[in-house]
C-alpha cells in the first residue's frame, strides 16, 4: 500500500511538472513571436531611413525601388524554393496564379514601394511611414461603403483620429498653409492607398501559395519590368561604407529579414497580435529619422503621429477582442 502511494505521488509530480513545462513553452512561444514581430517592425522603420539616406546621396526613388524589388525578390524566391521546391514548381505551371501575381506586382507592389520612397524624398522617413499607416483606416472605410454598413463607435473614432492626425502633420494646425509640400502629402496618401491595394490583391494568392513565395515572385517580376526604365543600369555607384550600410539596411534588414521574421512571428502569435505589434514601425522610423538623419519633429507632428497610431491600434484591438470572444464562444 505504501509503495502504491509513493507511485501515485511520483506520477502526480511528473504530470504537474509536465504541465508547468508546457505552460512555460507556451509563454516562450508567445515571447518569441512578440520579439520576432517587434524586430520586423523596427527593421521596416530602419529601411525607410536607409532609403532617405540613399536618395540624399544620388539614388532616384525609381532606381532605388528597382534595386530593392529585384534583390529582395530574388532572395525571397530562393528562400521559398529551398523551403518547398515542389510547391514552387507547381506555382510556375499555374498561368492563372502567375497572371494574378503580375497584376499584384504592377499595381500594388511597384506602386506602393515607389510611392513610399517618393513620399520619403518629399518629406522624411518618419512622416512618410506614418502617412502610409493610414492604410487600415482606408480599408475600413472601403469595407463600410462596399458592404453598406455603418461604422461602429470605435471605428468612427479611428477614422476621426486618423483624419485629425493627418491634418496636424500636414498643417501644424494652420488652415492657411501646409507644413509639408503638397506633393509630399499627396504621395504619402497615395502610398497608403496602394498599401491597401497591396493587402487586398494579395489575400487570395497568399492563402493559396504562401506569403514568401508570392511576395518573392511579385517583387522579382516588378524588378525585372523596371530595369529598362528605372535608370538603375546607368547609376554611378559609390561604394563608400555608409552607402553600403544603407543598402544593407533597405534590402537585407528592411526587406528580406523583416518579411521572413514577421511571418515567423505571425505563425507563433497570430495575424491580429502581430499586426498590432508591428505598429512599432512608424515609431522606429521617426526615431531613426531623428537620430540618424537629424530630422526635426515638432510637438504637433508627434501629436498627429500619436493620433494615427491610436487610430490603427483601435482597429487591431477590436479585432483582437473579437478573436478572443470567438475563441471563448467555441470553448463554451
Amino acid at each position: 500500500m505504501k509503495i502504491s502511494q509513493n507511485w501515485l505521488i511520483f506520477l502526480y509530480a511528473l504530470c504537474y511538472n509536465k504541465q508547468r513545462y508546457r505552460k512555460r513553452f507556451r509563454m516562450s512561444k508567445v515571447l518569441k513571436g512578440t520579439i520576432y514581430t517587434l524586430a520586423a517592425g523596427i527593421a521596416w522603420g530602419l529601411s525607410g531611413t536607409s532609403g532617405q539616406y540613399l536618395m540624399g546621396h544620388g539614388f532616384s526613388a525609381l532606381a532605388l525601388t528597382n534595386l530593392r524589388l529585384l534583390l529582395s525578390g530574388l532572395a525571397l524566391m530562393g528562400v521559398a524554393y529551398l523551403a518547398n521546391r515542389d510547391h514552387f514548381r507547381k506555382l510556375l505551371k499555374d498561368k492563372s496564379s502567375l497572371f494574378s501575381i503580375f497584376i499584384f506586382a504592377l499595381f500594388a507592389m511597384f506602386l506602393n514601394q515607389f510611392a513610399y520612397l517618393e513620399a520619403i524624398r518629399e518629406t522624411n522617413a518618419g512622416t512618410a511611414t506614418v502617412l502610409q499607416y493610414l492604410c487600415p483606416i482606408g480599408i475600413l472605410a472601403y469595407v463600410c461603403i462596399k458592404d453598406r454598413v455603418a461604422p461602429t463607435v470605435s471605428e468612427l473614432c479611428s477614422m476621426l483620429l486618423a483624419i485629425g492626425g493627418t491634418f496636424l502633420i500636414a498643417t501644424h494646425g494652420q488652415l492657411n498653409q501646409l507644413a509639408i509640400t503638397p506633393k509630399g502629402l499627396l504621395v504619402g496618401l497615395f502610398s497608403a492607398f496602394t498599401h491597401g491595394l497591396y493587402i487586398l490583391l494579395s489575400i487570395d494568392l497568399i492563402k493559396k501559395w504562401g506569403s514568401i513565395l508570392v511576395i518573392g515572385i511579385g517583387m522579382t517580376m516588378a524588378g525585372l519590368l523596371l530595369l529598362p526604365i528605372s535608370g538603375l543600369a546607368q547609376h554611378q555607384w559609390d561604394y563608400s561604407p555608409n552607402i553600403l550600410l544603407a543598402l544593407v539596411g533597405i534590402v537585407v534588414v528592411g526587406t528580406i529579414f523583416s518579411y521572413t521574421v514577421f511571418l515567423k512571428g505571425t505563425s507563433l502569435i497570430g495575424p491580429v497580435k502581430s499586426s498590432l505589434l508591428a505598429s512599432i514601425e512608424p515609431i522606429s522610423a521617426v526615431f531613426f529619422a531623428f537620430f540618424l538623419m537629424n530630422e526635426r519633429f515638432y510637438v504637433l507632428d508627434l501629436v498627429g503621429i500619436a493620433m494615427i497610431l491610436i487610430a490603427v491600434s483601435l482597429i487591431s484591438l477590436k479585432d483582437l477582442w473579437l478573436q478572443k470572444k470567438k475563441k471563448s464562444c467555441n470553448l463554451s
